[in-house]
């Protein structure tokens, strides 16, 4: 190896124990260098962010606001001032609203939204309308604080029908609304802590692959979490990843001193759902072994699934369910959310298990709340913490943002074809099937792929297609980020290694949401060419 050589693997290596995110900056800035020097565009396909959008209820959303500012001038119209909607009758007043204005976009979903909530929940019509309208305007803090009540009834079908599979037998689920999936890790990781029902220095698992925060979170000084990774370190028959989980690695969890499991599901970046056998291993062993097992399953991708079914609709009681409509709808930028957490949990059981001297502590923390501050819930202990508890009273995601996850929900809720989620779920799979053309190699077959992501692993291609001297000099010459760097400086690249998100220190993560299809045919070629760039490395190296 020479100086030079040399110098690259030291600089490499500096990068390898930051965030991936963070990383990606540097991979964004010699790109961008790239793209000035050869005139190609940079192709970041490093974050998750979909390009494409839900067009018709936002449309219905706008629609809405359209006939709550009506509503507003009708009560006081003064110039640039209006007057807070009234309730009384405007259920109707909608009705005239909507056939006077039947070919603005957006109004038959509209109407199909407010009719749902009627027709299906039962709603009392001026109640619903009004909720949409004032939620719309914004002019109320949220009220209930956590969620909006007419809000919630629909959100909650929403998740019952993408996350449980439509099943309703595992009963009701309180909602909290939050300002997308990152606030939901900070408020969980808090409230878990401020309550007692985690402590700095507790045994917790984390399944891996994952989203880097879920680990390195735990780490921190506040934590200091003593972490224990559950590795999805399955291969099919063919010889690849098939990014499940062994038995082994399971049956850690038996063990009773860990307290908390943290997992994304479908998988980020193998964009995996976990096997219909090892949800029923963990429903096994949380019955026989871990019943007061703590475990928080962020389901972000499960709409590209198939029949997805998540852990809370397996172990209810044990589990918190997170979600964000970022993905699905591409909404990254409104940061809509949601904790679910089941009306009788393993969170508020733990609760009264405290000793005394915590429960006096705790009372103190919530007395400003209530009278009896022993007797509040899990989930409003995380409202009131998300506020710092004294600002309580001003908790909630903002209204607007309610209203639109709301339309969201329903729009998903009427579409009994599932036309939408297909074209989705197409768009990922045929963006894939470009990705490994331009590679030259077949589309992996991995069961339970949702397609959001695609894990590439260099190590496992260098072994399968040119053995392991070849893979041995792979890894011996060059630091697993090279192919970023390479990517990056000579094709304006980027894409995120996988090693990152604490899988194959080796493998690369493709998101397939972000970019038109043509580019996924590029990366692929590119990405071909670099690899063939090592191969052609290796035979020089050894004369051939």
């Amino acid at each position: 190896m020479d100086y030079e050589q040399a110098e690259r693997r030291i600089m490499e290596r500096a990068y390898e124990g930051i965030s991936p995110f963070e990383f990606r900056n540097q991979l964004i800035r010699l790109a961008k260098e790239g793209e000035k020097k050869s005139a190609r565009a940079m192709l970041d396909a490093g974050r998750g962010n979909p390009n494409w959008i839900a067009a018709t209820p936002r449309e219905a959303f706008f629609a809405l606001g359209y006939f709550a500012v009506q509503e507003s001038r009708r009560v006081w119209d003064e110039h640039d001032l209006a007057g807070k909607p009234n309730v009384a009758g405007i259920a109707g007043r909608f009705q005239d609203f909507v056939r006077n204005n039947e070919q603005m976009p957006g109004m038959k979903l509209l109407y199909d939204i407010v009719e749902y909530g009627i027709r299906e929940k039962g709603f009392d019509p001026d109640a619903w309308v009004y909720e949409l309208v004032d939620g719309t305007i914004g002019d109320n803090y949220p009220m209930p604080d956590r969620m909006l009540v007419h809000v919630e009834k629909v959100v909650h079908d929403y998740l019952i029908q993408e996350m449980c599979n439509h099943d309703t037998s595992s009963g009701k689920f309180d909602v909290f609304a939050v300002e997308g999936a990152t606030a939901a890790m900070c408020y969980i990781f808090d409230s878990l802590l401020e309550n007692y029902l985690l402590s700095c220095g507790d045994k917790i698992a984390i399944m891996v692959p994952i989203f880097p925060p879920y680990v390195e979170i735990p780490h921190l000084a506040r934590y200091n979490f003593d972490v224990v990774r559950i590795k999805a370190t399955g291969m099919t028959d063919a010889g690849i990843h098939s990014w499940q989980y062994p038995t082994t690695e399971l049956e850690k969890l038996k063990d009773p001193s860990i307290k908390a499991l943290f997992l994304v599901n479908p998988s980020n970046p193998p964009s995996v759902a976990i096997q219909p056998e090892s949800v029923q291993q963990l429903v096994d062993i949380v019955k026989q072994h871990n019943p007061n097992l703590m475990i928080i399953s962020d389901d972000v991708y499960c709409t590209f699934a198939d029949h997805f079914r998540s852990l809370m609709a397996d172990l209810p009681f044990n589990t918190i369910g997170v979600y964000s409509y970022s993905k699905y709808f591409g909404v990254t930028g409104w940061r809509l959310g949601v904790v679910a957490i089941h009306e009788h949990n393993v969170f508020d059981h733990l609760l009264k298990q405290l000793p005394e001297d915590k429960v006096e502590i705790l009372n103190k923390r919530y007395a400003s709340l209530t009278q009896h501050p022993e007797g509040i819930r899990f989930i409003d202990r995380m409202v009131a913490d998300s506020r710092q508890v004294a600002l309580n009273h001003t908790a909630g995601l903002s209204t607007p943002q309610q209203v639109q996850m709301a339309l969201f929900s329903v729009f998903a809720l009427l579409d009994k074809e599932q036309r939408y989620k297909q074209l989705t779920k197409d768009i990922c799979r045929r963006r894939k099937q470009l990705l490994y053309e331009g590679l030259g190699l077949p589309v992996p077959n991995v069961p339970y792929d949702v397609n959001y992501y695609t894990e590439f692993d260099l190590a496992e291609w260098a072994n399968a297609k040119y053995g392991s001297a070849f893979a041995d000099y792979l890894t011996q010459h060059y630091e697993p980020v090279d192919i970023l760097f390479r990517l990056a400086e000579n094709s304006s690249i980027v894409l995120l290694s996988g090693g990152g998100f604490y899988g194959p220190e080796w493998s690369i993560r493709v998101s397939l949401a972000n970019l038109d299809d043509d580019a996924y045919a590029q990366i692929g070629r590119e990405l071909h060419t670099a690899l063939e760039g090592y191969v052609d490395e290796w035979r020089r190296a050894n004369g051939g």
